[in-house]
């Protein structure tokens, strides 16, 4: 994925205090939750199950799929949008649109509390917002107290199994195994989810392989030379929520760090 740009401002944002927002990704419409502020929301892009406060909130479309028509009826005057949940040829006409629109695509922990400030500052909810950033940038610097090695644990983060994928260097779930003393085996890899070979996964050797799923787990038990597998290290992660780059990512970094290290 290169070097992404954490934070981007599409316009120079809203002259006055924004009233009619449409969210274009679920960690998105999540922010604006977290920071009291589900009132503003007129639309939202649907991406599984939405938070009780956005019931009631009308739909722009799925991941993917913008409904452009629904959008405009809306009459939004900010738009928050993360790149990857649309499409290259929808990005390019709400660009022609003239919405003020926030472009958010963090790739650190550290990026996302910045993110959640400036997304309160569009939102005429500075206060609030530099209150609950300051609170996760807390939570951050204990865990990373905590949980700091001298040689981080090596950790295989699998995404799928057929093909296999992993996450890359850039991609926030690698800043969350860091602040947990891991590191990433695929660090070195730009791509957000790259693909790889098991037999690249063997050559780097993790000591920690991590999936959602047993059954991708027990597939690894083929391979006993990996260290891993010898001690017994084959890690279910159940809690989705390092995959929603919002203030909830910050529990769920927690969750993982008693995960891979439980007796820290």
């Amino acid at each position: 994925m290169g070097r992404w740009l954490a934070l981007l401002l599409a316009l120079s944002g809203p002259a006055a205090a924004v009233e009619r927002v449409v969210s274009l990704a679920p960690s998105l419409s999540e922010i604006v939750v977290e920071l009291n502020s589900a009132d503003l929301l007129v639309g939202v892009l649907d991406a599984g199950e939405r938070p009780p406060a956005l019931e009631s909130v009308p739909s722009v479309g799925r991941y993917g799929q913008l409904d452009m028509e629904r959008l405009l009826s809306l009459k939004p005057d900010l738009l928050l949008l993360w790149p990857g949940s649309v499409g290259p040829a929808q990005r390019e006409q709400l660009s022609r649109l003239g919405i003020p629109t926030y472009v958010a695509e963090p790739h650190s922990l550290n990026q996302l509390t910045t993110q959640i400030e400036d997304i309160a500052r569009q939102l005429g909810r500075a206060e609030r917002g530099q209150v609950l950033a300051a609170d996760l940038r807390r939570q951050l610097d204990a865990l990373r107290q905590r949980y700091r090695r001298d040689v981080p644990l090596r950790v295989f983060y699998q995404v799928w199994d057929q093909p296999l994928y992993t996450v890359g260097g850039g991609q926030i779930i690698s800043d969350a195994l860091e602040v947990c003393g891991a590191r990433n085996v695929f660090a070195d890899l730009h791509l957000p989810a790259p693909q790889v070979s098991i037999e690249s996964v063997l050559a780097r050797n993790p000591e920690v392989i991590l999936a959602s799923s047993q059954a991708q787990l027990d597939a690894w038990k083929a391979w006993p030379q990996v260290t891993a597998v010898s001690r017994g290290q084959l890690l279910r992660v159940t809690d989705n929520g390092l995959e929603r780059p919002s203030g909830q990512m910050i529990d769920a970094t927690a969750v993982l760090c008693r995960l891979i290290a439980p007796g820290q």
